[in-house]
Formats: C-alpha cells, sequence, structure tokens
C-alpha cells in the first residue's frame, strides 16, 4: 500500500481522488453507494450570496464522449446553506469544501466571507469560470484583471485555504493561473467546462434552453491534460486537474501532467462508486512500479 496522501497548501488529502462540483450533490446524496469518508475531498455544488433558479429546462444534453450543460449554479444561496446543509455534512470525515460563485467580486466576497465562520469547511473552490450564468462567472474567468479582482476580493475576507477554478475559454490558461496566484491563491483546480452546443435537427432548435452550455465528460481530457501541464510548469502552487477522468490510468496522466490532486465529476453519473476504484487503481499501479508515495509520480512526466 502506498502512500497516497498530498497537501494542498494547509489542506491535508488522504488520496489524491476529489469529486468536482456539481457532480455529487452535498455528498449525502451519495452515501448509499460509497464511504465518503474514504475519498480525499468532496467538493458540493455550486453556492451563491443569494439563492437561484437556475435556467429554464432543458439543460442537459448527451454528446459523443460526454454531455452539455447549462444547470446555471441553481441553490437555495449561503445562508441555507450555512442553516441547513451544513449541519449534515460538518461531521462526514473528509475535507467538505464549498464552490463559491458570485456576480461580483463584493458577491463572491461576501459569500465567501459567510462560508470562512463554518469551522468544519476547511477551504473553498471560487468558481470564476461558469459558462452557464448570464451574468459574473464567465466574464471573471476569462481575463487575467478580471480573474485577479475576485481573487483579490475574497483572500481579504477568507483565511483558510483558496482553490481558484480555472476556465478552458480562453487563449492562455497560465497567465490567468499566475494572475490567480498573485493574488494570493493557494491552487488552482482546471478545468471547468468547455463552451458548446447541441442541435436538434428535426425540431431546427438548439438542445438547451440558453442554447449554449459547459461540456464535460470524456471528449474533453486531452485538452485538460494539456492546459493541467501547462499551468503547472507557470506556477508555483498546487495544481487540481480534472476534465473527463473515468478510471485510474486518466486520473495518473493528470498527476504525471504535474497535478497534485485530481476531481472526478461526470463519471459520477455513471458509476457513483468511481472514486473509490480510481484511488484503488492508483494504489495498485503505484505498487506494481514500486512506488511508495503518490508524490513520485506528480510531475513526473518525461519530456
Amino acid at each position: 500500500m502506498a502512500d497516497l496522501s498530498v497537501r494542498i497548501n494547509r489542506l491535508r488529502l488522504k488520496n489524491p481522488v476529489m469529486t468536482a462540483s456539481g457532480t455529487f450533490g452535498y455528498g449525502l446524496e451519495y452515501a448509499d453507494f460509497v464511504s465518503l469518508d474514504q475519498i480525499g475531498g468532496i467538493i458540493v455544488k455550486g453556492t451563491t450570496l443569494q439563492p437561484r433558479e437556475g435556467n429554464d429546462y432543458p439543460r442537459m444534453a448527451e454528446t459523443p464522449s460526454g454531455m452539455l450543460n447549462c444547470v446555471g449554479l441553481q441553490n437555495k444561496g449561503v445562508d441555507y446553506f450555512c442553516d441547513h446543509i451544513y449541519p449534515q455534512i460538518k461531521d462526514i470525515d473528509t475535507n467538505m469544501i464549498v464552490n463559491v460563485s458570485g456576480s461580483s467580486p463584493d458577491t463572491y466576497a461576501e459569500c465567501a466571507a459567510r462560508i470562512d465562520r463554518l469551522d468544519r469547511i476547511p477551504a473553498i473552490e471560487l468558481n470564476i469560470s461558469c459558462p452557464n450564468v448570464k451574468q459574473g462567472g464567465m466574464a471573471f474567468g476569462t481575463t487575467c484583471a478580471g480573474a485577479a479582482s475576485v481573487v483579490r476580493a475574497v483572500r481579504q475576507h477568507y483565511n483558510k485555504t483558496l482553490i481558484v477554478k480555472l476556465s478552458p475559454n480562453v487563449t492562455d490558461i497560465a497567465e490567468i493561473a499566475k494572475a490567480c496566484e498573485a493574488e494570493g491563491a493557494d491552487s488552482v483546480s482546471l478545468i471547468n467546462t468547455l463552451m458548446g452546443m447541441a442541435i436538434d435537427i428535426e425540431k431546427r432548435q438548439p438542445m438547451l434552453s440558453i442554447a449554449t452550455g459547459g461540456l464535460s465528460g470524456p471528449a474533453v481530457k486531452p485538452i485538460a491534460v494539456r492546459m493541467v501541464w501547462q499551468v503547472a510548469k507557470a506556477v508555483k502552487i498546487p495544481v487540481i486537474g480534472l476534465g473527463g477522468i473515468c478510471n485510474a490510468a486518466d486520473a495518473i496522466e493528470f498527476l504525471m501532467a504535474g497535478a497534485t490532486a485530481i476531481q472526478i465529476g461526470t463519471a459520477n453519473f455513471i458509476d457513483p462508486t468511481v472514486t473509490l476504484k480510481v484511488r484503488d487503481g492508483i494504489n495498485e499501479w503505484l505498487d506494481r512500479h514500486g512506488c511508495t508515495s503518490v508524490s513520485e509520480i506528480i510531475g513526473a512526466l518525461n519530456v
């Protein structure tokens, strides 16, 4: 058995396998299928300062080797989370991380400040990259100045581990990662979904209610691996890799590209036990190759 533990700043993970926000609910929904305390970290669904209804249906469409979604950050707001959800998840023995979104630097910061007061939430993931929300979200994550403005505002109000989730819908993701690092981000996670579209040719209409949505699943993995590799070379803070991971081999690709930890998203919909299968598969690979720790393969790509 290899040592699978990794660190994201002050955050210690039992293993590098986390769940991606928006694909694992609040963790509770998966408790019948998988031992939540065996997962390295659970990133709960996106949370905003005020409640959001999300977009109209239809807001999901299956595509070759992936799916599109335009859910639109539907949630009941941070106060509801603190009062009703937090008491149910605070004693789960893993890193429970809240994904935070907003429509301005101030709303991000206020939401983060309220999460900061919750003792058993050791980190937040700042979603500056969601392509589904008409205001905010996308705009911040696509420029260095926009990303920096949100991280700067949140850093003034949030004292624990701050992860920033990056958009792939940009020209140079490494420059945006560096801008986040400069403003005090403790880690960056990438990639969020790629902007995509699907059309019903019989109805001559988009398959999604707002026409476009975020593409995820195996189709995006080669792009995600490339971007993680580029970012890991550009920053000194830990990188968390995600995008199309379905098995241990996929996860190991990201680790070798330079990711310290990984997140599994869309694959949870196909197999709710995939997280622990990936964890065990990483361990088996390490044992087979005579590695005593997962840290031996992080960034171990021969280029």
